[in-house]
């Protein structure tokens, strides 16, 4: 059976020249690089070079990247690290409602410490208003974090926009979680304007285990682990070098086939969302649509008269690897907290499915998409009397799938 990769949000497989760039460093130059002979120096020295090619990859100087082990660690650390740093001067804090949970689950960990929180709405499509985060700003704010690009629906937000809004009416420091974006679409810290952005290594073709914090010079953080001096005194623990060498030749990499990678993407990211919208009724795009500011890769849409688990397991059963769009669905069967913020219907969005797409999928891949899919979704609508009653009195019921996207939606609640 075939087997097709479309989860590349969650992780990528690794490029071979990046495995290749990380060998040395697991059999030959194991010493750490906090030790002064000549194994720990080669270390060191890898270390510093990594650090360059990492920070060249969003135009940062080298002292301002801090390597983290994963994008919620750098988004932690972003998050708890700059309040407390801060909190003399206010307790209010401002990210969006569709953040990832590593921010969203931190700053409820502020509110319990005595921080203040706004969770700013996003339009249909996902999108953060400008007017929103301007009404939201306070004399007291001291961090506004807000997501350059979403990794649920692709939605690509105005940072540079929404940046200089802060600093034009408030004293706080801009964040965002360049996760998804960073080495898939150009990213330039000072162009963006922003004093702290985060970014990883596995969903740019490199390991996991690395990922980087971007902390603009002079911005004030407090490490969120006690230990040695690593990383300028912010980040202890020691530095996992052959993740780090790995991360520093995908970040390489990306910036190198940047473009060459977005048109292969947009090609077959615009094929699947054209063909399924032909081969399927009822079927609707989540964020915003092909050629507006969504990533390339992504397609996200909710299917009415079915279950995002139910899409899954049967794709899986034909060998294609997606994701339910309702993330934390997977275990409570309620609405993403994405799509609930940009008022999906929650029956209709239970019904929604993920494909992110990498350079390593194929024009043919696509193709077996689009014949399988179809009919796993006639076959799953086959089955629901939600549908049998639809197509008998072209009516939807208010209780079941298809409503009118106004009914009263099950929230979903955040974890911690």
């Amino acid at each position: 059976m075939k087997q097709i990769y479309l989860d590349n949000q969650s992780n990528t497989k690794i490029d071979d020249r990046v495995f290749e760039a990380m060998k040395p460093y697991f059999l030959e130059f194991y010493g750490n690089p906090q030790s002064i002979y000549s194994l720990g120096a080669v270390s060191k020295d890898a270390l510093e070079d990594a650090r360059g090619k990492v920070a060249e990859l969003i135009n940062a100087d080298t002292n301002e990247i801090i390597f983290t082990s994963c994008g919620t660690e750098s988004n932690n650390l972003a998050l708890k690290g700059i309040a407390n740093a801060l909190k003399l001067s206010g307790k209010h804090i401002i990210v969006s409602q569709i953040e990832h949970f590593s921010v969203l689950n931190s700053v409820k960990k502020l509110e319990k410490e005595g921080f203040e929180a706004t969770y700013l709405p996003v339009d249909n499509k996902g999108n953060v208003l400008a007017e929103d985060l301007q009404k939201a700003l306070r004399p007291d704010t001291i961090l506004v974090s807000i997501q350059l690009a979403n990794t649920e629906v692709g939605t690509i937000q105005n940072i540079k926009e929404l940046a200089q809004l802060t600093k034009q009416n408030s004293k706080a420091v801009f964040h965002t979680d360049a996760v998804a974006a960073a080495g898939v679409i150009p990213v330039d810290v000072k162009d963006l304007g922003v004093d702290a952005l985060s970014f990883s290594s596995s969903v740019i073709y490199g390991p996991k285990g690395a990922a980087a914090l971007y902390i603009k010079k002079g911005a004030k953080i407090i490490p969120q682990l006690d230990g040695g001096v690593q990383e300028f005194s912010k980040r202890a623990g020691t530095e996992n070098i052959p993740a780090i060498a790995g991360f520093a030749k995908a970040c390489e990499i990306a910036k190198a086939e940047l473009a060459k990678n977005k048109t292969h993407l947009e090609t077959l990211r615009n094929k699947l969302i054209k063909g399924l919208q032909e081969k399927i009724e009822n079927i609707y795009l989540n964020g915003a649509a092909a050629g507006e500011n969504r990533l390339a890769g992504n397609v996200n849409f909710s299917v009415e008269f079915v279950e995002g688990e139910s899409l899954f397991l049967l794709l899986d059963a034909k060998g294609i690897m997606a994701a339910s769009g309702s993330a934390c669905a997977n275990k409570n069967l309620k609405l993403s907290h994405v799509l609930n913020a940009m008022n999906v219907d929650v029956a209709v969005g239970q019904g929604s499915i993920l494909f992110t797409l990498s350079k390593y999928n194929t024009q043919g891949e696509i193709d077996y998409v689009l014949e399988e899919f179809p009919k796993i979704v006639q076959r799953l609508r086959d089955m629901s009397p939600l549908y049998s009653h639809f197509v008998k009195t072209g009516e939807r019921k208010k209780a079941g799938p298809g409503t009118d996207f106004d009914h009263d939606h099950d929230h979903c609640d955040i974890e911690e």
